[in-house]
């Protein structure tokens, strides 16, 4: 006879929070993945699905693949979490997950080891129902989603590309949503592109203005023009492009000394109303008419994308809706996310995962009851795609 002990676990295993817990207690700060991966593929190969590593240098990926027939459906994600930050910060240990008030507290619950384990157990519950789809389901799992950014994702894509596998479909799990679990649906992103800037003066004595050339002055006027440049109006899918500073120094540590040097770094989120080149055009034109010498060097993190209505984003919605009860709004706002590198393929991407509003903080958590809520809504996006 089962006890309630007996009841008690296997409920949790039904609803993954056994499987979370055991992946927090991981600490995977980029980037480490500290063995998910192992824990995710052993599941995933007893639900019918051939996995393989991929490692790049110190990243951990993985592509599980079951099935080999087109379309194939792709569920995105990563084990690697950000630092916790100072422990005095939290309520609990970050790594240490702990259920309070229904909430799972720990470093990664939500951002984004909730949304594999609602992935893999939407994967198993859909080849229960459906054990030979119309289509393949694949996982693509990094440890490099927080970090560079540069051996993950992208680098599973190139091996993929090499033996000409393609993706069709792809569901990111990031945390999109805001207040109610499914209540956004990202359907694109803003591009991202930061400028370090070096303007050049001469340094002198502040009671002898005349013969110095303060960095600090000659930028004030140009930093000005930037706050206040509205760069376009956005578009049905994208806010306006923004323009932010993050960080500005100058000074050689005498309060009677004007700088050499002034150093700065801003970075834009911009709508597909751009092109980064001609952005990065602008500032540089922008800078030479306050009569500046700088020197700028320009990192793009990654395009602007947009995923335009179709089978996905119907799936998507549909899903929501019939598991949940709310319609989702379409957004493209938010960071960056490792969809930008699938989307490039052709695929057609979405994110869609767990309340957001703890990512990234101390006390990091996730709803325990979203767990099996959130695999439902994938399960029936996958039935709708593929279902035989």
């Amino acid at each position: 006879m089962a006890t309630d002990v007996d009841n008690g676990k296997q409920a949790a295993a039904a609803t993954g929070l056994d499987l979370l817990c055991e992946l927090i207690r991981r600490a995977s700060v980029t980037p480490e993945d500290a063995g998910c991966q192992q824990l995710l593929a052993a599941r995933l190969s007893a639900a019918g699905f051939a996995c393989e590593s991929i490692p790049q240098g110190a990243v951990s990926n993985l592509w599980a693949r079951r099935g080999t027939e087109p379309p194939l459906l792709c569920f995105a994600g990563h084990t690697d979490v950000v630092p916790p930050g100072p422990a005095g910060d939290w309520h609990t240990d970050p790594f240490e997950p702990t259920l309070i008030d229904g909430q799972l507290h720990g470093r990664g619950a939500a951002d984004m080891k909730g949304g594999l384990v609602s992935m893999l157990l939407a994967v198993e519950r859909f080849f229960e129902r459906h054990p030979r789809p119309a289509g393949s389901i694949a996982m693509l799992i990094t440890s490099d989603e927080e970090g560079p950014a540069i051996d993950g994702t992208r680098k599973v894509l190139e091996v993929l590309d090499e033996r000409g596998e393609k993706i069709d479909y792809c569901i990111v799990g990031e945390p999109s949503s805001s207040h109610e679990l499914g209540d956004v649906v990202r359907i694109g992103r803003r591009g991202s592109l930061s400028g370090k800037l070096a303007v050049r003066g001469v340094q002198g004595h502040v009671a002898y203005p005349q013969h110095a050339d303060n960095p600090i002055h000659r930028f004030a006027p140009a930093l000005n023009e930037l706050q206040q440049t509205r760069w376009d109006d956005g578009n049905a899918h994208f806010p306006p492009t923004g323009f932010q500073m993050v960080e500005v120094q100058a000074g050689v540590g005498a309060a009677n000394v004007t700088p050499p040097y002034l150093h700065a770094e801003f970075n834009f989120r911009y709508s597909n109303e751009w092109h980064h080149d001609a952005l990065q055009e602008k500032v540089e034109k922008l800078l030479a008419a306050h009569a500046l010498d700088f020197d700028l060097t320009w990192t793009l993190y990654g395009m602007p994308y947009l995923t335009e209505q179709g089978p996905l984003i119907e799936a998507a919605v549909a899903a929501v809706e019939e598991q949940t009860g709310i319609t989702p709004q379409l957004s493209t706002g938010g960071g960056t996310s490792d969809g930008r590198f699938i989307a490039k393929t052709g695929a057609q991407v979405i994110e869609l995962g767990h309340i957001n509003e703890t990512v990234h903080r101390a006390n990091e958590c996730v709803r325990a009851e979203d767990l099996a809520k959130l695999a439902k809504v994938y399960a029936r996006m996958a039935e709708i795609l593929l279902g035989d």
